[in-house]
């Protein structure tokens, strides 16, 4: 088992969401944000969900307020806007730092000293691609769109 597969995490429904139950899967971890230019991504990753979901891949929407307040809303609010404006059926975790003193422990493997791609993460919407084994295969900027041909190959790749 990965470091990553051994993090535990918690639901944006307050139950836990042990990431042991993606081993063997290829999961796009992105920060999101329900109040930002880019938040209409949301539709391009539930189409990657559904497209490359029945394959053994999931997204994982982490929800973060670091970046202009751009997810001020509590659990509830932030599931009921994800439901009904974009009809997201991808886990999506509690609010989460993933920058500075309070950073997640995912987030310190993602980008923390040792990682595979070190470095804050700039702004909303940051994707990181993590294969079957738990390791980080590729980073894309917030402005990478889900349809992006590099980010779609990527997947592609890590499914085999």
């Amino acid at each position: 088992m990965s470091a990553f597969h051994d993090t535990r995490l918690v639901a944006l429904d307050g139950s836990t969401l042990p990431l042991d139950g993606f081993a063997g899967q290829v999961v796009l971890v992105v920060n999101v944000a329900s109040k930002c230019g880019l938040t209409p991504q949301y539709e391009g990753l539930e189409h990657l969900q559904e497209r490359f979901g029945s394959r053994g891949f999931t997204v994982l929407g982490v929800p973060c307020n670091q970046f202009g307040g751009q997810e001020p809303g509590s659990e509830a609010e932030i599931q009921a806007f994800c439901s009904t404006h974009y009809a997201v059926t991808f886990p999506l975790t509690a609010k989460m730092e993933v920058n500075g003193d309070q950073r997640h422990p995912l987030y310190r493997l993602l980008v923390g000293e040792g990682a595979e791609f070190p470095g804050d993460i700039s702004w909303n919407f940051e994707k990181f691609l993590v294969g079957k084994d738990g390791r980080v295969l590729a980073r894309f900027s917030p402005r990478t769109p889900p349809q992006d041909p590099a980010l779609l190959n990527a997947i592609e790749g890590a499914l085999g």
